[in-house]
């Protein structure tokens, strides 16, 4: 199993479906941004080798060549989306996922009306500009995972349920339902409603939040691809302290100069103690001091019900290998259990879906595997990385584990890392 975005390269096209004019290319190389730009030519023909095989009545979704893997899909039969990627061990699960969080992203900003009847492709470029800085994170190296596995990223504060009453309480006085607290692009507390949005909207909103610039109060007009793509919200934020804001989404009230300073006095100066305690978890998650095993690298902790996630690599920081290659590790081995032995993820639709059915009615109950295990390397004492998959009714757990770890003790520790953790989510 390859290191995903290890000196590899991602491009991402888009174009309009029914011209093929390109309307952006993004490129990444070894996770971080780059300016490579490829050739018009190479971009007509992979455009159009797949309108080809429309015009046969056959479906291009994806194809691998010695050392790239290209995925194609056409969105509301106006705007095509390709993404190549060069990098090792790089699955056609990840960039089919890619595609859906892009597409996400580009309505989340210009709306679907604009996407689906291009009246004007130069000011629809314009417009796209807008949209890079999240779209680009996507092809980078990020921190977080809700992009792949399509449950929000989250972490547990120690002081949960006061943070949780008081938002509920600021939320109601400021005249909406639907408000959380984020930390790094992670959610700290949300409302019910909050909790109820569709997805991809349900990721895309926190990780936005994460990526724009520091600002005391925003007021960010937006569209919601799966609860609102044609009629725009206000996504009002709100900074706590550094790195921790409140998000409000609401209709065209309250103004953002309604929520005075006394509102948030009231609600949220008693709490900085609380507040100030969730700023470490940004990269850690899990609360200081939650028992772990000293074999754990990193951890994944999947609910697929309620998609939510938990996701760290901070556990014994000071070993090998390093965060960066601990998440790829994590990131590569979650898209082969989830394509190869677990049932997959109801996958992210801006359109709308039908309710989602709960794990154990994907498949047989009989027929779903439990746990499932890999040793990168040979399989000796004191050698080789472990990663080790368990799955328990809504939650799925992924550990990374020293090469100290023995590989017949894997599903026992699994076992009991996932029983503390449950309470947790």
């Amino acid at each position: 199993m390859g290191e995903e975005g290890a000196g590899g390269t991602v491009h991402l096209l888009c174009l309009a479906a029914t011209s093929g004019v390109p309307l952006f290319c993004r490129s990444s190389r070894g996770g971080v941004p780059a300016r490579q730009q490829l050739p018009f030519s190479v971009i007509g023909s992979l455009n159009g080798v797949h309108m080809f095989g429309q015009n046969l009545e056959v479906q291009l979704s994806s194809a691998r060549t010695e050392d790239t893997t290209v995925v194609w899909k056409i969105f509301h039969e106006s705007i095509t989306l390709i993404v190549l990627s060069s990098e090792e061990g790089t699955s056609e699960l990840r960039l089919q996922r890619l595609l859906q969080m892009v597409f996400g992203a580009m309505v989340l900003i210009v709306g679907l009306e604009e996407l689906t009847n291009i009246r004007n492709v130069e000011r629809l470029k314009k417009e796209l500009r807008a949209s890079y800085c999240l779209i680009d994170s996507f092809l980078g190296d990020s921190e977080l995972i809700g992009d792949l596995t399509q449950c929000v990223d989250c972490v547990v504060p120690p002081d949960g349920t006061l943070l949780q009453e008081a938002l509920s309480g600021f939320a109601e006085a400021a005249g909406t339902a639907f408000g959380s607290l984020v930390v790094s692009g992670r959610v700290v507390a949300a409302t019910e409603g909050w909790w109820r949005l569709g997805m991809p909207e349900a990721v895309l909103l926190p990780w936005l939040v994460g990526l724009l610039p520091p600002q005391a109060a925003r007021d960010y007009p937006l569209y919601l691809p799966h609860g609102s793509p044609a009629v725009p919200h206000r996504l009002l934020t709100l900074t706590l302290l550094p790195g921790l804001e409140l998000c409000l989404l609401c209709g065209p009230r309250p103004p953002l100069g309604q929520l005075e300073p006394q509102l948030l006095e009231r609600w949220w100066e008693p709490l900085l103690d609380p507040l100030r305690a969730c700023l470490p978890l940004a990269p850690r998650a899990l609360p200081a001091g939650f028992p772990l095993h000293a074999d754990v690298l990193g951890l994944l902790l999947l609910h697929l019900e309620l998609r939510r996630c938990l996701f760290t690599v901070e556990p014994s920081g000071d070993k090998e290998p390093s965060p960066e290659q601990r998440r790829r590790l994590l990131r590569n081995f979650y898209t082969l259990v989830t394509g190869t032995h677990f049932p997959p993820a109801h996958p992210v639709s801006p359109e709308p879906a039908p309710p989602e059915e709960k794990v154990e009615e994907v498949a047989p109950k009989a027929l779903l595997p439990r746990a499932c295990y890999l040793v990168l390397g040979p399989e000796e004492p004191g050698a080789g990385w472990r990663l080790v998959a368990l799955q328990s009714g809504p939650r799925r757990l992924l550990l990374l584990l020293s090469p100290q770890s023995p590989s017949h003790a894997l599903r026992g520790l699994a076992t009991r890392t996932l029983h503390a953790l449950t309470p947790l989510l």
